[in-house]
């Protein structure tokens, strides 16, 4: 199989990427690294990028900004950071992108945990994580010739805690090679519509 992961450079992305290329074709593509340079943001960098990769099999993202705050102090810039990276630039990476996926393909989106387990300052993130994964649910039923979509929904990751550990108090970290485990499942499995929850009890 011929896939591109988006964010491929990042702690989770990085795992994907190993556990995959052992038997399979990697394109490592990233805003500002990889095979190829793709910023979800802007429509017009995402189908740039796929015409230079030309068809695949399975489109993987590993990817997508949101921004932290109190929800008083949550400015419409700040909104903006995370609607149009981890909702619409993965909404428009799955519409453009399905017309380069071979029959049967899949599509990989992220959300997080906090879509179900909220945290301080994480109101905007919660809101997006949730709304990506039912846009997910809801596409699944449209997508053309066999294509799937799923989400990964990851808890805080071990290799982050020094990052963002203070954000999650008391919540169980899971390693990001585990974390690869349920991209896989999605990329190379049959499911759809689905999110895959990488967190205790999931």
């Amino acid at each position: 199989m011929k896939v591109l992961v988006i964010g491929a450079s990042g702690t989770i992305g990085r795992e994907v990427v190993e556990a995959l290329a052992i038997k399979h074709e990697i394109v490592k593509a990233g805003k500002g690294s990889g095979d190829v340079q793709i910023d979800i943001t802007s429509p017009a960098s995402i189908r740039s990028a796929l015409d230079s990769i030309g068809k695949v099999d399975a489109i993987i993202c590993a990817t997508g900004d949101v921004a932290f705050n109190t929800f008083a102090n949550l400015s419409r810039e700040e909104w903006d950071v995370g609607i149009n990276s981890r909702l619409m630039g993965q909404v428009n990476l799955t519409q453009i992108g399905t017309d380069y996926l071979n029959d049967g393909g899949s599509i990989t989106l992220t959300s997080g945990i906090i879509a179900d387990y909220p945290i301080a300052y994480g109101a905007s993130a919660a809101t997006l994580n949730g709304a990506i994964q039912h846009f997910a649910k809801a596409v699944a039923n449209e997508l053309p010739r066999g294509i799937r979509i799923n989400v990964v929904s990851p808890s805080v990751v071990t290799e982050s805690l020094g990052t963002y550990g203070d954000y999650f108090p008391g919540f169980h970290a899971i390693d990001a090679r585990d974390v690869a485990k349920s991209y896989i499942r999605s990329a190379l499995g049959i499911e759809t519509g689905q999110t895959f929850k990488a967190f205790a009890g999931n």
